[in-house]
């Protein structure tokens, strides 16, 4: 397996974690995200529900790389991610620097990783004789 499909997978459990948390411990969740703001349960299912398909973009990517279409569709899931969370934690200020730092330091680092195996993964044409 590919070192960046092990590394969507690995994504793909951690958010399933925050799943679980979205649902039934949103204690948890909003001390690990949303540490600045009070959350309530139907924060938590949005959040879940949200994050539930993002880690199902995750594994089905990890197993598909060379679904273009799938893989910019992941590869969009963490810009858009760090782009609420970072206006969350800018703007509207719900989030502390440490959270933020986790949510950047996983989004950005799959960004980059993405942006940088683009094309690697393409299936190589084979050559017909002739």
């Amino acid at each position: 397996m590919k070192p960046l499909s092990l590394w969507l997978m690995f994504l793909g459990s951690l958010r399933l974690l925050s799943v679980w948390f979205g649902f039934f411990d949103i204690w948890a969740l909003n001390l690990a995200v949303f540490s600045k703001c009070p959350m309530t349960e139907i924060h938590g299912r949005t959040f879940g529900v949200w994050t539930f398909l993002t880690c199902t973009l995750c594994f089905l990517c990890a197993f598909n790389l060379e679904n273009k279409p799938l893989y910019l569709a992941t590869f969009l899931s963490f810009v858009y991610a760090l782009g609420h969370f970072l206006t969350e934690y800018l703007i509207y200020q719900t989030m502390a620097i440490k959270n933020i730092s986790t949510v950047g330091f996983f989004a950005g680092t799959s960004i980059v990783w993405m942006l940088l195996q683009w094309n690697a993964h393409q299936p190589k044409a084979s050559l017909k004789s002739k």
